[in-house]
């Protein structure tokens, strides 16, 4: 809304108004908002939690300081989803179709877990939602994405026309620049280190004929929004884990949106030069922001924990940044955090009903899975593992950001 108030000022040619047009004004502003919307109103949700009763219910497996966090409220993931959503109506350009998508993708899978934590809490059926209908509803996020992003004449990648030609791409706009050899092309192509010009084509795995792509890529998309969400889902085991590392996760990803979506930096690194996608980079600010002001609650000892309302968003939100910058090739490094631990219950679940059926009795991989309880069960401070997680992810994050030089 501010967007268009400043848009509205600087044509009138007030003094000062433009500044709001700058993509690094906006994206400190949203850090600073979202941050004051966490810690403002973070205290006055969690004592209407308390005041409704909306309590964590504690599973005992035997782990050290688990029954101390029986009855700390759960759901605190609405705290975070309006720390991201008031920046973002305030200060993103709203008839951006990233914008659209990726506002879409937060509330859809927010009400999602919310449902879900709403039958925990409130039915007190712990099972809660019912496994197939959030991957049904994880599916259906999946195909949205995947058919604006193969459909959509705003979704487009900038190249030269001779290649936009050879490969049959539509060419949605010639006039882009100076040079008259570049276009704008509609193209199912994404930046992969380690192959020739930085990019792998979808329509390689359909054998070049791009009417086809979307046999592939709706099916690819589908598996990054359903897999990194429940895998999220699996981190979020201890205080502040998920917390910290998705707070550095949507960092590097503010970092990777800004140089895709500015064609100075998009032409020197070699990778998509993707147009009308630097406002990604004022969201993955709100998304640090209210990530950050999320771990002042729920910091060892949590104040709050966000449940299935905050994690399956946060995870949706990670994958379809990804998926819109055209680096989801990118998430098994950027998310390593988030697949070790999704890694960890497949190989324990698989390993043990392998040997349950071979030998008549079931065995472990780990001391318990997902993998930060196989630690706690190692006799390993909560604190210490948490730490030592955000580190991993750091490096990481970095990693990624530096293969952005790896030709």
């Amino acid at each position: 809304m501010l967007y268009y108030l400043f848009e509205y000022l600087e044509n009138k040619g007030i003094t000062g108004a433009s500044l709001f047009q700058y993509i690094s004004f906006r994206s400190g502003l949203a850090i600073i908002l979202s941050l004051l919307i966490s810690i403002i109103f973070g205290r006055k949700i969690i004592s209407s939690l308390k005041r409704l009763q909306i309590g964590e219910t504690v599973r005992d497996l035997g782990l050290d300081g688990q029954k101390e966090k029986e009855g700390t409220p759960t759901m605190g993931g609405v705290l975070i989803i309006l720390s991201i959503l008031v920046p973002a109506i305030l200060l993103l350009d709203l008839k951006n179709i990233y914008v659209i998508m990726i506002l879409v993708t937060t509330v859809w899978l927010g009400l999602i877990g919310f449902i879900d934590d709403y039958i925990k809490v409130f039915r007190k059926n712990k099972k809660g939602l019912h496994g197939k209908f959030k991957i049904f509803g994880q599916v259906l996020l999946g195909i949205f994405i995947a058919c604006i992003m193969i459909f959509h004449n705003d979704v487009v990648v900038r190249v030269t026309k001779d290649v936009a030609q050879e490969k049959g791409w539509d060419i949605v706009n010639e006039n882009v620049s100076a040079d008259a050899d570049l276009v704008y092309a509609k193209a199912a192509i994404t930046n992969m280190p380690f192959l020739k010009n930085n990019e792998l084509d979808y329509s390689f795995f359909v054998q070049g004929n791009g009417h086809l792509v979307w046999l592939i890529f709706i099916p690819v998309i589908i598996f990054i929004v359903t897999s990194v969400s429940n895998g999220a889902n699996l981190t979020d085991g201890l205080d502040g884990l998920l917390t910290g590392v998705s707070a550095i996760i949507g960092a590097a990803l503010g970092v990777l949106a800004y140089v895709s979506g500015n064609a100075f930096f998009a032409d020197y690194l070699n990778i998509l030069y993707i147009p009308y996608s630097e406002e990604l980079v004022i969201f993955a600010a709100a998304f640090f922001g209210a990530c950050i002001g999320f771990l002042w609650h729920n910091s060892h000892p949590a104040s709050v924990f966000m449940g299935d309302t905050g994690s399956l968003m946060i995870g949706g939100v990670i994958a379809v940044l990804a998926i819109m910058i055209r680096k989801e090739l990118l998430i098994p490094i950027l998310c390593g955090v988030i697949l070790m631990e999704t890694l960890s219950v497949t190989m324990q679940v698989s390993y043990f009903k392998y040997t349950k059926k071979k030998y008549g009795e079931g065995r472990r991989i780990f001391l318990m899975s997902p993998l930060h309880h196989h630690y706690q069960k190692k006799g390993i401070h909560e604190t210490k593992i948490v730490v030592r997680f955000w580190i991993v992810a750091i490096l990481l994050a970095v990693l990624s950001i530096i293969t952005l030089k790896v030709r």
